[in-house]
């Protein structure tokens, strides 16, 4: 698709569109959301563009009406995930790239059973891969208590019941309780999570010294856009044939419960092309202030490259977080592979130390967020299941910066000056990686 797609002052005059769970507003009532939020932003073009700009990207709907929580890291995350578990009256849908028979695994199988005992309906879908070292015994508890689990695209080819897609992964991480409150983000269900990100490293139960604290980043989210979330669920198990869930209230009628402006945002191989990548790019390509972005596994396209490059030529304050260390070596190197393009450009490039950078978030004019699953690089683009959020609003953006300005003080800067002179055993590593970046 041509760049000239993203572009033009026409996509800031054209009115933008909302829904509540009762269906699309009116034009009148529209505009009124609008000013309000112009109301309450620095920068009323700002708002108004990337609101207008969002609508013109065909797909899921911009719901209103959403209150949006920041989580950061596992602890603060599975705390309120297993307040709202238990809370639960109705159902639970979960689904996960990775679940491992952990403390943090055996706790969630201990609430999603209790609660199953109760008669809140469970039903779960990890991905086979993302699981591939939790053990049968795992899933054969769960589904002994009567929770409904489906594995996605198994590994062994006996055990489908569709085609066999082995690189088809669904790398999504979705929390729904009762069809009122989701939770998305980066974080798996893995002991990883034990702890935060401090910069102090965690021990295992010898006392012995263990791997760093995962840096991760979700969000809580109620409203009437948890319908959306819901129905990229229920697709997902339909698609895997999962046995026809039992009848619970999945849609139950929703009320507003903030002010956010939030867009649920799914994204499968079988799209004509990933809609998460899309709205990114067209962000990026149409900023006027500042790009910040977090992420994990940053492999990006020449597109991206060009995005980013281009936003920081024209005056934009571009930022990335990125990984000091990584837990896939090709990953980090081929992503490394880039820096000398990008800082050439302007933009500016940190390596988050004392913990595992594994968040995926991005913030644009301090109006347009992101929070998901989705990494940067060509296997979330073409080959993943992934599940993001994007938030249109001021306020949420603002405590999204807060975040990102934590992390950045938590990093270390990349100058020109190290960058030319680091060794030649690193540039060949990059330069290696960089040649199995699509397969990354």
């Amino acid at each position: 698709m041509p760049d000239t797609w993203f572009l033009g002052d026409r996509y800031a005059a054209q009115a933008a569109r909302f829904q509540t769970a009762w269906g699309p507003l009116s034009a009148k009532r529209s505009a009124a959301i609008v000013a309000n939020l112009e109301r309450n932003a620095d920068d009323t073009t700002l708002l108004d563009k990337q609101i207008a700009l969002a609508q013109t990207i065909t797909g899921s709907p911009l719901v209103v009406g959403n209150q949006v929580r920041l989580l950061q890291d596992g602890p603060t995350t599975y705390q309120a995930m297993f307040a709202a578990m238990a809370a639960a009256k109705d159902h639970i849908n979960l689904e996960t790239f990775g679940i491992d028979d952990s403390e943090v695994g055996r706790r969630f199988a201990d609430v999603l059973i209790a609660q199953q005992a109760r008669g809140v309906q469970v039903n779960l879908i990890y991905d086979s891969v993302g699981a591939f070292g939790t053990p049968k015994s795992y899933f054969d508890r769960l589904r002994a208590a009567g929770i409904r689990v489906v594995e996605f695209n198994p590994v062994n080819p006996l055990s489908t019941h569709k085609a066999w897609t082995l690189n088809h992964r669904d790398h999504r991480k979705l929390l729904i309780v009762d069809g009122r409150t989701a939770f998305l983000g980066g974080i798996n269900i893995s002991s990883v999570y034990s702890s935060g990100s401090s910069g102090k490293r965690r021990s295992d139960s010898t006392g012995a010294a263990a791997a760093l604290g995962w840096r991760d980043t979700d969000v809580q989210i109620s409203g009437p856009i948890v319908a959306e979330f819901q129905k990229l669920f229920m697709v997902s198990w339909n698609r895997q044939n999962g046995k026809p869930l039992t009848d619970r209230h999945y849609f139950p009628a929703l009320l507003p419960q903030g002010q956010e402006i939030v867009r649920a945002v799914g994204s499968t191989p079988d799209d004509p092309f990933s809609l998460i990548y899309l709205m990114l790019i067209a962000a990026i390509t149409n900023a006027q202030r500042r790009v910040y972005i977090t992420n994990a596994y940053f492999v990006p396209d020449p597109q991206l490259v060009k995005a980013l490059v281009d936003a920081a030529k024209r005056g934009v304050d571009v930022r990335l977080i990125l990984p000091g260390k990584s837990d896939s070596a090709s990953a980090f190197y081929a992503g490394r592979s880039h820096y000398q393009a990008l800082l050439d450009a302007g933009v500016k490039i940190y390596e988050r130390r004392g913990a595992l950078l594994h968040a995926k978030t991005a913030i644009v004019d301090g109006v347009w967020s992101c929070v998901g699953s989705s990494n940067l690089d060509w296997r979330s683009a073409l080959d993943n299941d992934e599940i993001n959020a994007v938030i249109l609003s001021p306020t949420f953006a603002q405590r999204m910066e807060t975040a990102f300005a934590d992390d950045m003080a938590a990093s270390d800067e990349i100058s020109q000056e190290s960058w030319k002179h680091r060794s030649l055993i690193l540039r060949l590593k990059e330069w290696t990686a960089r040649l199995w970046g699509r397969l990354l």
